[in-house]
């Protein structure tokens, strides 16, 4: 595998190469796509590596487990694939398929400045997207304050219906109703 200077702009990231799998230069690959093996529609995938970002394309990958593993092009032993453990799989932005109306790629939300209304109806910053998880029931926002927030608290807020007003990704702002105590 040789370096690539063709490194998208837009990248995102999708998964991560885990562990070797077996001598014949398999890997484990933790995907963030769901369902998992979603991660093998978007190729190839760009990884950085301690010699630079690669090109990688997968010749062959099956669920194994509760995951996945892949054999990638020139990589054909136990060797070359441990040089990969820990690279993040990254793609082009673009080769995802648009997200529907009211949907929205958690990487678009990371950095919105989250506003609430007070009794007076006034908009309060309450911080910034830092990450998104799952629960199980719904996902959940953190929330960091920034120095234009109204406090220096970390929020947990729940992606839920009630809770989500409207998004506004060219403004870079999300509007919730959530209080300043809660």
């Amino acid at each position: 595998m040789k370096p690539t200077q063709n490194v998208p702009e837009d990248r995102i990231q999708i998964g991560q190469l885990r562990s070797a799998y077996g001598l014949n230069g398999w890997l484990w690959v933790y995907s963030n796509t769901e369902p998992m093996s979603n991660i093998f529609d978007y190729l190839p995938w760009f990884v950085e590596t301690k010699a630079g970002w690669q090109i990688v394309n997968v010749k062959r990958w099956k669920p194994h487990g509760k995951g996945l593993v892949a054999a990638l092009k020139d990589v054909s032993d136990r060797t070359l694939a441990e040089s990969l453990v820990g690279a993040n799989i990254w793609i082009s932005k673009s080769q995802l398929p648009k997200a529907g109306v009211d949907e929205y790629y958690w990487s678009d939300l990371k950095g919105l400045t989250v506003v609430s209304l007070n009794e007076e109806e006034q908009d309060v910053n309450l911080g910034q997207i830092h990450e998104l998880f799952e629960t199980g029931a719904n996902d959940v926002m953190v929330v960091h304050a920034t120095p234009d927030s109204i406090d220096s608290e970390e929020r947990m807020i729940p992606w839920h219906k009630d809770v989500v007003q409207a998004v506004d990704l060219e403004a870079g702002r999300i509007y919730v109703n959530w209080g300043i105590d809660y």
